[in-house]
């Protein structure tokens, strides 16, 4: 069974609720996932919007969200939190946690990107996104990603 990911939030390519946007309360959305492979060690996530600021545009990816350690043997976790024992690392906010969608204009992509990797990472110090992808790279055995969008206003 390959690796998999959703969100009771929104379903892949469809708009992501307000909610969990810089226009509502912006609480992480829950995330499950399933068919995480034998050979994994723990969990990675990212969650990026490359359209930014605009999608006819883009000049940049923005980091919305950065987790590492994740225990292989969750499978998700609810609304508003994060996996416990995980690690956070740093978004474009220069905070831990997530941040939301809040795009200046137009209708964004967010990919939320989750890694089973073949190790433990050590303790990063939380990194940013960069960090984190040089710390696991040739320790990726799977990957998979959903998209949401979202444009303010709408």
């Amino acid at each position: 069974m390959p690796l998999s990911l959703s969100s009771p939030a929104f379903q892949n390519g469809a708009s992501i609720p307000r909610k969990h946007t810089c226009e509502g309360p912006d609480v992480s959305p829950a995330l499950a996932w399933s068919g995480v492979p034998a050979a994994a060690k723990s969990l990675a996530l990212i969650v990026d919007d490359p359209d930014a600021p605009d999608p006819k545009a883009p000049k940049m990816t923005w980091v919305h969200w950065v987790l590492f350690n994740i225990p292989p043997g969750s499978a998700g976790f609810p609304e508003g939190s994060s996996p416990a024992g995980a690690l956070a690392g740093l978004n474009d906010w220069k905070r831990t946690g997530w941040g939301g969608p809040c795009p200046p204009i137009g209708r964004h992509r967010y990919f939320f990107k989750l890694y089973a990797l073949d190790a433990m990472l050590p303790d990063l110090k939380k990194p940013t996104k960069a960090e984190l992808e040089a710390a696991m790279k040739g320790k990726v055995v799977e990957k998979v990603e959903i998209v949401g969008t979202y444009e303010k206003g709408k």
